[in-house]
């Protein structure tokens, strides 16, 4: 009964992170979107689709595991729509279980010829789910399944051109909580980003990009994420990445086609939980879909 104890502990708990620190990629640079309502993709007639799925800390029995599908639509030269869904899950026996919708509105002023400012405002629902049907001791008072469903709304401002980004955003603007009759099992808390990058042309066919992610919370330790990709002959993207005293990242990302991206990254864990599990895997597949055969317009791809 008390290790039955612990682990719930241990699920509750991690729901609370989840709640106070959202599911964490590694590969979020092809989906900015999921930090700033304002990114855009910015290449009007292109409709990009994509899907991730990450399972985080392989070898702890009920780690997280992730799912993200995304797309950016363009509405016209200034207006880009992106939709996001994550489906989250944490827990075995009880799991919690996490689904986010979100729709972001990106609105884009021209600053200079080249230099663009949009802005961005985010919609959508979060639900959350506590299960325990699967622990022996279902039934008890104290674990009682439950589901709760909130409002959600952000905000932010992405400057960019063709070289460089940089971007601030709050992505949940609404704090919520939700209780059980005897305890506070889920606090949702306000997240502010900073987002930068800077792409530096070495040829025609090597481009490198050092970028950075600085992420803030309310009674967590300030997150930072410093990272280099490179991109070669159009066609191949190397990176590696490190987030202050917690892990480092390679990543690998394949152009099958001008159109067509998979990726993959692995995420080798510095802190304590190192013993426990042997790193975390991610995979996405992005797609481009040209819906006005813009011919040659896009067929080097924007670096960000």
């Amino acid at each position: 009964m008390k290790t039955i104890y612990i682990f719930i502990a241990f699920v509750l708990g991690s729901s609370s992170v989840i709640a106070q620190q959202t599911p964490h990629y590694s590969q979020y640079m092809y989906n900015m979107g999921i930090v700033n309502p304002a990114y855009m993709i910015n290449e009007p007639g292109v409709v990009q689709i994509g899907n991730l799925f990450r399972k985080q800390w392989v070898g702890i029995e009920g780690a997280p595991r992730t799912v993200n599908i995304f797309s950016n639509i363009p509405l016209t030269d200034k207006m880009e729509i992106g939709v996001n869904f994550v489906n989250d899950r944490i827990g075995s026996q009880a799991t919690v279980t996490q689904n986010i919708f979100d729709i972001n509105f990106a609105y884009k002023v021209k600053l200079t010829e080249k230099t663009n400012l949009s802005f961005g405002l985010k919609t959508g629902l979060d639900n959350i789910a506590l299960d325990f049907t699967k622990m022996e001791n279902y039934g008890d008072p104290m674990f009682q399944n439950m589901s709760h469903t909130m409002l959600n709304i952000g905000t932010g401002v992405f400057l960019f051109k063709k070289r460089y980004y940089a971007g601030f955003s709050i992505p949940n603007l609404i704090p919520n909580d939700l209780n059980s009759s005897t305890s506070h099992l889920y606090q949702s808390k306000s997240h502010l980003y900073f987002i930068s990058g800077y792409v530096f042309e070495i040829s025609d066919k090597l481009k490198l990009k050092p970028s950075v992610i600085v992420k803030e919370v309310s009674g967590a330790p300030l997150s930072m994420e410093a990272l280099v990709n490179m991109l070669i002959n159009n066609k191949v993207e190397l990176g590696v990445s490190s987030r202050y005293e917690d892990s480092i990242t390679g990543i690998v990302n394949f152009y099958i086609t001008p159109d067509l991206r998979i990726g993959y990254a692995y995420e080798y864990t510095l802190s304590r939980l190192q013993q426990f599990n042997s790193g975390s895997h991610e995979l996405i597949l992005i797609y481009r879909l040209n819906t006005v055969k813009l011919s040659n317009s896009y067929t080097s791809p924007r670096f960000y």
